[in-house]
């Protein structure tokens, strides 16, 4: 029952983003072992979105590392861990709960000498913008503590790109490379701890480098992007992109900063507004103004979206189907479901 539940969510979840984002484009998903320990290493742009699109087409059943402040109450406790969520604690939470982690990391090194998978975000924080930031020490030190339970595990490292177009508009398309396996064994030196955890490090950086769009200059950061945008770049080939990027001449740069341009409206898009109105309203009025960070832009967005339309289309139903007919209500849902389908693969401009 408890699996059963488990993949009914996950269903409906897939579903959603599916539908939500114009494009989703995985690759590389070849390189997930099925019967290994696995430690997934995405970079971190779009908070719980991440998490949702490896967790819906990963072909695994992963635990999620998760920043602990999302964890306050009961109920959410219970719904994080159902869903294998575990809370991580960072310096910003205060520094007497980082001793709470020598546990967290202890349960991780349970896990995966279980054979199973994790999910960590190495970065330690999520940021939009289209670099691989500094990774921390929290991943290697749950990859060292498994090996100190059992020196012949075959744990694989898998890092993966997470390629948003662009992760505040909507519809947004989105590319997720899996890199390949990098084997932990080969490279473990239990009497040279530091050496493993530089060589580890500079594998899994390396990687995710090739993985997502890396724009490593800080100052001249806005410039590349606008040049990228001018040249179209397309975001979900983040190969291209980097190349684009390593050919950049000083010269070739925007002499002003990047000039954030309105997104345009289809022509259709009034129509979409009216036939999804409460839920449009919902967002535009009421959560839009609540999004406290950019990243956090999707998350709500979606979340919104799924929820919001599932409810929608219930009291759709129930009043259709009482005032004409329950055929005339399951009609017009589908119908309605069908051109915001239609609106957001061909019509909506983005």
């Amino acid at each position: 029952m408890k699996n059963f539940i488990y993949n009914l969510v996950k269903l409906y979840v897939k579903t959603g983003l599916h539908t939500h984002h114009r494009k989703i484009e995985i690759t590389g998903l070849e390189n997930v072992p099925k019967n290994k320990p696995v430690l997934f290493l995405p970079n971190h742009q779009s908070a719980l979105m991440d998490v949702l699109l490896i967790a819906v087409d990963c072909n695994r059943k992963p635990y999620f590392l998760t920043r602990a402040d999302v964890f306050g109450k009961p109920l959410l406790n219970y719904i994080f861990n159902y869903f294998r969520m575990i809370p991580v604690y960072r310096m910003r939470d205060g520094r007497n709960t980082l001793s709470k982690n020598d546990l967290i990391f202890n349960k991780c090194a349970e896990i995966l000498n279980a054979g199973e998978s994790i999910v960590m975000f190495p970065e330690a924080n999520h940021n939009l913008k289209r670099r691989v930031r500094p990774l921390s020490k929290g991943f290697t030190r749950i990859l060292f503590r498994a090996m100190e339970r059992n020196p012949d595990l075959d744990i694989q490292i898998v890092p993966v790109g997470l390629n948003y177009k662009n992760a505040t508009s909507f519809p947004d398309s989105v590319a997720i490379c899996y890199g390949e396996a990098i084997p932990l064994k080969p490279m473990y030196l239990k009497n040279d701890i530091v050496k493993t955890e530089k060589e580890v490090k500079e594998r899994v950086v390396d990687n995710l480098k090739q993985l997502t769009t890396h724009i490593s200059s800080e100052k001249n950061y806005d410039e590349i992007i606008t040049y990228l945008n001018k040249q179209k770049a397309d975001f979900l080939k983040p190969n291209t992109v980097n190349q684009l990027v390593a050919n950049i001449k000083p010269g070739n740069l925007p002499s002003t900063t990047m000039v954030t341009t309105k997104q345009k409206k289809s022509l259709l898009y009034p129509l979409f507004v009216l036939l999804n109105l409460p839920v449009w309203a919902f967002w535009h009025y009421f959560m839009k103004p609540r999004v406290w960070e950019l990243e956090f832009t999707g998350t709500l967005r979606f979340a919104t979206a799924l929820l919001g339309f599932t409810v929608y289309c219930v009291v759709l139903l129930i009043g259709f189907s009482l005032w004409v007919s329950l055929k005339v209500a399951i009609l017009i849902i589908a119908a309605i479901f069908l051109f915001d389908w239609m609106y957001i693969k061909y019509l909506a401009r983005s």
